[in-house]
């Protein structure tokens, strides 16, 4: 049984399990799934432009994803209703929001997860078939995966490759000879002339999307589901996003080492990465060009299938809770399995790969991109303010409400995604 134990009177009560890392799981998911090929060129471009300056902002970063996570898992864990339920307790905007998101969203999101992950194939393989058929076989690859392993097995790839992501990112930073006094003197926050919009990116643009709300379904999908787990919940997050903020730091040493001195530029978005390593090529070989490119599949196909698995299993949710209507649903029923050879979970499986695919071949027409951004910007401020709303209030049990520093780092986080929000329409082609 899931940390519970039966007392004589046959009540169920939580037993708390201590924090060990034979644990570690859903972090490490959430994290790989929310930093992408785009995330990492972010950081590059930083990194070239302003050296070491922003690592301060790196490191801010990371704390605002630990702070929204464990506010995303304790929520599932202390009160054993998901997220979804939480948000329509709310009100009804919230599912009209959630619904229109995740249906424009997905759909958009899925061709560009099967370009990313596209681009270093085509790169490692040249010649060999067109990119966008690299991608439709990086959709299609994810979808059969999905569908038909579940969460054990899909922890277990996603570890993996984080792992390919980790020793890739990591032999580049040691390969570059970063300059670690000027490292550390990056960790006193300064703003640099014109860097405001790049420092507020890499605050809260790496590994922060739609995937930091998935990270209490995979906590109940690992069998974790009341409060004896939350030590163990907390554990695992840190570790995730330290994680995480190695491999930002790496890229930082990267931009500021090869890309800064040498005043190369990099194109913005995925395609960035391949400039990196014609650059990485032209300086260090073949060899370590092609381990980039490796690391760079890794990343991408990490955000793909992640996005697959933990978006479908809140789709999967959100139609439960609708059918329900009024009866809340429980992280046991997520546990449970069921949830992931449901019809929804699929049917939402089946959205992301092949609608996006025809975009593929349609060249994403401009309209619905604008649209997509626009919803896009507003989902980040919508979880930090509604988990502070949810975290504070009657709905979660007294004992495992907000502290004085968990809404100190929410309110921030809100503010801070809300700024996003408004540059990311500001600049938008209208």
């Amino acid at each position: 049984m899931s940390g519970t134990t039966e007392e004589s009177t046959g009540e169920v009560t939580s037993r708390p399990r201590r924090a060990s890392w034979r644990y570690i799981g859903p972090g490490i998911v959430v994290a790989a799934t929310g930093v992408g090929a785009g995330d990492l060129v972010a950081t590059l471009i930083a990194g070239s432009k302003f050296g070491y300056t922003l690592l301060w902002a790196a490191v801010i970063g990371c704390l605002v994803k630990i702070s929204l996570a464990e506010a995303a898992g304790r929520w599932h864990l202390a009160t054993g209703r998901t997220l979804f339920d939480g948000w329509r307790s709310l009100g009804s905007w919230t599912t009209a929001y959630f619904v229109v998101y995740v249906v424009i969203w997905g759909f958009v999101y899925g061709a560009a997860a099967m370009s990313s992950s596209a681009l270093p194939l085509d790169a490692l393989f040249p010649g060999t078939m067109d990119l966008k058929w690299w991608a439709v076989l990086c959709g299609l690859v994810g979808l059969v995966f999905v569908w038909f392993n579940r969460y054990a097995v899909f922890e277990k790839v996603m570890t993996v490759l984080v792992g390919v992501m980790f020793v890739v990112t990591v032999y580049l930073a040691v390969r570059v000879t970063p300059n670690l006094g000027d490292a550390f003197a990056g960790l006193a926050p300064v703003l640099p002339d014109g860097s405001l919009i790049y420092t507020l990116g890499l605050i809260g643009g790496v590994g922060g999307t739609i995937t930091l709300a998935a990270y209490g379904y995979w906590v109940n999908a690992k069998g974790w589901t009341d409060t004896g787990w939350m030590k163990v919940m907390r554990l695992d997050n840190r570790v995730a996003y330290l994680t995480t903020g190695i491999f930002v730091v790496a890229m930082l040493f990267v931009g500021a080492e090869l890309l800064h001195s040498s005043g190369v530029a990099l194109a913005k978005g995925d395609k960035g990465l391949l400039d990196l390593s014609d650059v990485l090529a032209d300086r260090y070989g073949s060899t370590t060009a092609k381990l980039f490119l490796v690391g760079f599949f890794a990343t991408s196909f990490t955000s793909l299938i992640g996005v697959w698995h933990g978006v479908s299993l809140m789709f999967a949710d959100f139609v439960s809770n609708y059918r329900k209507r009024g009866e809340a649903t429980t992280g046991t029923e997520v546990a449970s399995g069921s949830r992931e050879k449901s019809l929804p979970f699929r049917a939402y499986l089946l959205w992301l790969t092949f609608p996006p695919i025809a975009l593929l071949f349609l060249d994403q027409p401009f309209g619905l991109v604008i649209v997509y951004g626009v919803i896009g910007a507003f989902f980040m401020p919508f979880l930090a303010l509604t988990l502070f709303w949810l975290l504070n209030s009657a709905r979660t049990p007294a004992e495992w409400r907000n502290g004085m520093l968990s809404n100190v780092m929410l309110a921030g986080a809100g503010l801070l995604f809300v700024v996003l929000c408004v540059q990311q329409v500001r600049d938008l082609p209208w």
